[in-house]
């Protein structure tokens, strides 16, 4: 990977619908921004956004997440072939196992062997985007003679999104880049140390494994009202077992066991009471403009070299809530910066 660093866009903006998307993203992409990077959750699907935005500019795409549970393999390798189409040269799919809530409880799904899976999952994609006709028995799922009749004319680079040891090592073995989520600046070495010596073992060069992360900004100003939205953010995400089980590994169980086992209780409102200060600022990027960019630039300083900026208001009207959006993603713009 190029010691260049890329600031990108995390698509789609809360409060803008996809057709406005278009625009947002020229004026973006004129303001240094160099990617766009979707996520799915209960919005949209991953792959809209980015066919606004690749029609819209020249900015590189990619996905953060398409879920190897929720689309079978074959439909996971048109919907790439769809957005390589639009984007020639320009696409990135991300791909990761997402969470039990959207797998088992939304989708109806087994949250069961999630690193195997992803693995099989690239396997599958590097052999279908390249236009072969596939037949695959793997451990958790099997292709009997898919072939992509519109195969792209380039190669796609396919991330694998990883939070714990098991599935960074896999992005580092067989991706061609990590994407991290959830996690404060000083976190990042310990997770990119796994998947560069992963690359290493499996005889790659760690440096080409892309590092990418999507980065939680708050753009409120400091108020109880922001404070009490962030640490319900946090509650509601670090409860999810995947989560939890990750910032157990990143050394906090101290700081937010009383969190979880209010939790546990049932006690929601005392769960978010217990959220550490220092947790919430460690994971939410918040305060002035200059204040959040400090803080993008520790995780490039860190090992990231993409990340993805994903901002976030409490503000109810429809109008100020759009104005904040913009006004932010103006203020951190590269392009923008002040000097020295």
């Amino acid at each position: 990977m190029s010691s260049t660093k890329h600031w990108a866009l995390s698509v789609p903006l809360d409060g803008f619908s996809l057709a406005e998307h278009g625009e947002i993203a020229r004026e973006a992409e004129r303001l240094g921004y160099t990617d766009a990077w979707s996520y799915e959750i209960d919005g949209v699907d991953c792959f809209a956004p980015l066919a606004v935005v690749g029609v819209a500019t020249s900015m590189r795409l990619g996905t953060a997440i398409a879920n190897v549970y929720t689309r079978g393999p074959a439909t996971l390798a048109v919907s790439a072939a769809g957005l390589a189409e639009i984007a020639p040269g320009r696409f990135c799919l991300g791909i990761g196992s997402g969470s039990q809530p959207i797998v088992e409880a939304w989708n109806g799904g087994a949250f069961t062997r999630p690193a195997t899976r992803v693995r099989e999952t690239v396997q599958f994609l590097r052999q279908a985007l390249a236009g072969e006709r596939v037949v695959f028995r793997g451990e958790t799922f099997s292709v009997d003679g898919f072939r992509l009749s519109r195969p792209p004319s380039a190669p796609i680079p396919i991330h694998v999104a990883a939070l714990r040891p098991g599935m960074l090592r896999v992005a580092g073995e067989v991706a061609d880049g990590a994407v991290l989520n959830w996690l404060s600046a000083d976190d990042v070495p310990k997770s990119v140390a796994v998947v560069r010596e992963a690359a290493a073992r499996a005889g790659r060069d760690p440096a080409s494994v892309e590092i990418t992360a999507r980065l939680l900004i708050n753009v409120d100003p400091p108020s109880p009202t922001a404070d009490l939205a962030v640490r319900r953010h946090v509650t509601a995400y670090l409860n999810v077992p995947v989560y939890r089980a990750f910032h157990e590994w990143l050394g906090r169980t101290a700081s937010l066991g009383p969190m979880w086992e209010a939790w546990a209780r049932g006690d929601r409102k005392a769960a978010v009471a217990a959220v550490p200060e220092r947790v919430m600022n460690d994971l939410i990027l918040r305060g002035s403009i200059e204040e959040i960019r400090k803080a993008v630039i520790r995780y490039f300083d860190a090992g990231i070299d993409t990340a993805f900026l994903q901002l976030a208001t409490t503000e109810s009207d429809p109008a100020r809530r759009r104005q904040m959006t913009l006004d932010t993603l103006r203020g951190l713009a590269p392009g923008t910066r002040r000097p020295g």
